[in-house]
């Protein structure tokens, strides 16, 4: 048998090459493309006979695969508002609670449901897990328990834990917010204490301020404090003059009284701890050179012009307020003309200090 290779008839060109066959039994016949190539490969080509060339059909895109069948899981949330409304409702709600809370000095009932408060709050946890004295079963799980009596804790301030353990959110105002932030860092609850010293931040005022860093200072509140801090320095003439400043511990003011920023003349300063100091000697019955010692050694006496230094000497011998050698340090600074032998803070110029003549003569020893 014969094998050649021949193309077909122009008019089929369009449908596309094949092959065409030469057999003495069958005669001509033509295969398909696809077909004759698998045909031919049992062939052995005649050395003779000539090369053909075909095209390759277009290769299809692969079939995409069916989906794997298997188990498939997700978590679909729902309205959060609704639920949040629905946990609100049950604040305070004396239907299916089942434990009682006494609060405050004039002994209000507070509601709340144990499964609620011991899966929110571990001191509540603990405090709900132990048994009374007295109880008949003490290995039971769910002693029956009678009221919890809370006297130091105003209902208000106590009623807005409670809010946050069962809605994650809390409604605060100027009145309550440092009591809450006390109950939540007393509670342990991280969440709430972020959301009182962000209130507390954004509705700050010169009559709230020294109270805040007062708290912050206590429960070791690093941003509220410097942001308290800034501030009293932006605002320190009307500060100075409030309550809450005469209310502050005396690490707490010498901690204000150390900063460089703070908007008031050295005059004011030293009256405004006088009369700190006269607060504080009555509030915890001690003499006042001894509430003040720690505050004094912040003040900068070396800025005051000689003038002033003989008026706060005159007052000193009343109270006492400030030690000999603190003054007697300022009138050396004086007589050298120059600030060796104080310390160089007590010598730098506050944001808010008065320009004075001698200032010039301390300016080398504070760079």
């Amino acid at each position: 048998m014969c094998l050649c290779l021949a193309r077909l008839p122009s008019y089929l060109r369009k449908v596309e090459t094949a092959f065409v066959f030469l057999s003495p039994v069958r005669g001509i016949y033509s295969l398909p493309l696809t077909s004759a190539a698998k045909h031919i490969a049992s062939w052995t080509l005649l050395p003779w006979a000539p090369r053909a060339s075909f095209r390759r059909p277009p290769s299809l895109p692969p079939s995409p695969r069916p989906p794997m069948a298997g188990p498939c899981s997700a978590r679909l949330q729902g309205d959060v508002s609704a639920f949040t409304s629905a946990l609100r409702s049950l604040v305070n709600n004396p239907q299916f609670s089942d434990v009682t809370f006494v609060v405050g000095p004039e002994q209000q009932k507070v509601f709340a449901h144990r499964c609620v408060l011991a899966c929110r709050c571990q001191a509540f946890r603990g405090m709900l897990a132990q048994v009374p004295v007295g109880s008949q079963d003490s290995s039971s799980s769910v002693p029956a328990q009678g009221p919890f009596i809370l006297g130091n804790v105003q209902p208000e301030v106590f009623l807005a834990v409670i809010e946050f353990l069962y809605t994650n959110s809390v409604t605060l105002n100027n009145h309550i917010a440092l009591e809450v932030l006390t109950s939540s860092v007393e509670y342990g609850l991280q969440d709430l204490c972020k959301l009182c010293v962000k209130f507390i931040k954004d509705t700050l005022s010169v009559e709230q301020v020294c109270e805040a860093l007062q708290a912050a200072v206590a429960y070791g509140q690093t941003d509220l404090q410097q942001h308290c801090l800034a501030f009293i320095e932006g605002c320190t003439a009307a500060v100075v003059r409030t309550q809450g400043f005469r209310e502050l511990s005396d690490v707490v003011l010498a901690r204000v009284l150390r900063s460089d920023r703070l908007a008031v003349d050295e005059l004011d300063l030293v009256q405004a701890v006088r009369e700190w100091a006269h607060v504080s000697s009555a509030v915890l019955e001690r003499p006042v050179p001894e509430v003040a010692a720690l505050p004094v050694r912040e003040l900068r006496l070396p800025l005051l012009a000689p003038s002033e230094l003989v008026t706060l000497e005159s007052h000193n011998q009343r109270d006492l307020l400030i030690p000999v050698e603190s003054i007697a340090a300022a009138w050396r600074a004086h007589a050298l003309r120059k600030g060796s032998g104080v310390p160089s803070r007590l010598c730098r110029p506050r944001r808010g200090t008065r320009p004075r003549d001698h200032h010039r003569h301390l300016e080398p020893h504070t760079k």
